[in-house]
């Protein structure tokens, strides 16, 4: 056998060695069935979650959150509803570690929007988030801009908006209360998350970490800043104040609480107004 044959002989072999084999091709994951209708409209699922940052789902609990997906090229909604279920395991969202790329909120029930539209081509959407519903003084608004593409459903966790903020109430007075003047009033505030879960010390979400106080005001002026301490009997935070009289605020007053959080960018404010009366006198006694 001569050089020239026996080269060629060898070039032939390599070839067959790296040739692939039609039977060992595999389809790539999401490539198209064949055969599948490239031009018919294809089901397809999106799901969208709303959540307060550093936080858990908004459920039924603080009246969920109100979703709305527009397609961004003609305007059109597409689909709006509420987001239905519950705040989700405080365990496994809170205090449970994970990779990136495990479900954060979906490992367990957890309040969720889905909507399935057919569609033809890929299309651009936004989608929009407004919660909590049942407190709308706290209410926030978030939106992102995602693709839908035919037959490609969202799973998991699906879309995830992040509403930031703190749901602050005054408790007492009771907002519009009348208020006497030159009496020592106690301000009590209720701080929870976007989620509804209390802000307390050495919780899940620590008081200690929050900036939070009141401020006395008449018109746009701060009379006082209020140092409010934690009650644990009572869950709420606490701090007393003196009325002024009704001649220093003749259009009555103004008690402002704050939650900051800048670390994490969550601000919160309740804020309600109050009339002032002049001092109750008691009444004189009558002479024989």
């Amino acid at each position: 056998m001569n050089l020239a044959v026996a080269t060629i002989r060898l070039l032939l072999l390599c070839s067959a060695v790296l040739m692939p084999l039609p039977c060992l091709a595999t389809q790539a994951k999401g490539e198209p069935t064949p055969g599948l209708h490239l031009n018919e409209p294809q089901s397809t699922t999106i799901l969208v979650r709303v959540v307060g940052h550093g936080s858990m789902v908004l459920g039924r609990e603080v009246g969920n959150a109100r979703v709305t997906i527009t397609d961004v090229t003609t305007k059109q909604i597409l689909a709006t509803g509420i987001q239905q279920g519950d705040a989700g395991d405080q365990n496994q969202i809170m205090r449970t570690p994970r990779l990136m790329e495990e479900p954060h909120y979906s490992s367990r029930p957890a309040a969720a929007f889905s909507a399935t539209f057919d569609l033809l081509r890929p299309t651009l959407v936004e989608v929009t988030a407004e919660g909590p519903l049942a407190y709308p003084a706290s209410s926030q608004r978030a939106s992102t801009t995602v693709w839908l593409v035919p037959g490609q459903d969202t799973t998991n966790d699906g879309i995830v908006l992040h509403l930031y903020g703190y749901i602050v109430q005054i408790e007492h007075p009771q907002p519009g209360e009348s208020l006497i003047a030159r009496n020592d009033v106690i301000l009590r505030a209720s701080v929870r998350t976007l989620s509804g879960a209390l802000v307390r010390p050495h919780g899940d979400w620590d008081s200690r970490k929050v900036h939070i106080y009141g401020e006395l005001m008449i018109g746009e002026r701060v009379l006082e800043r209020l140092q409010l301490f934690y009650n644990s009997d009572r869950a709420r935070f606490e701090a007393p104040f003196f009325v002024p009289l009704p001649s220093d605020a003749p259009d009555g007053i103004t008690l402002r609480v704050v939650a900051a959080d800048p670390a994490n960018g969550n601000f919160g404010i309740g804020q309600a107004k109050f009339p002032v009366l002049s001092e109750r006198l008691p009444p004189r006694s009558r002479q024989p």
